[in-house]
């Protein structure tokens, strides 16, 4: 299983971006879907997270700027970021926790990271 984040770039502040990720391979079910970022000297951490029923939480900062969904017939997860800030400079990682099959673990992924940097 691979996923692959697309979507990161330079952008000003008050600006907008769309982050895409796409698991590919064999999946049975994909459960929880979420995106994760570390900035410069941070630690990494979740941003926005959604459940395979649609339950969506955010982390307090991002709330009313920041849209996770995702479309379970593609493997995908999407973040769309408005309102960009300075302080959203970093590189976001997608994560999904999925079973290969229906009697296998639950199992964690990650994606390469997309670096979003937001200018003044």
């Amino acid at each position: 299983v691979q996923l692959q984040a697309f979507g990161g770039g330079l952008v000003q502040a008050g600006g907008s971006l769309r982050l895409s990720c796409t698991a590919f391979g064999s999946i049975f079910s994909i459960y929880r879907m979420a995106w994760y970022r570390q900035g410069p000297g941070n630690e990494r951490e979740t941003v926005a997270s959604v459940a395979s029923g649609g339950s969506t939480n955010y982390i307090e900062s991002v709330k009313g700027r920041f849209t996770i969904s995702r479309d379970n017939a593609k493997n995908a997860v999407y973040l769309q970021m408005n309102s960009l800030k300075l302080e959203d400079t970093a590189v976001y990682y997608c994560n999904a926790q999925l079973r290969q099959s229906g009697s296998g673990p639950m199992q964690s992924y990650w994606g390469q990271g997309t670096q979003v940097t937001v200018s003044s």
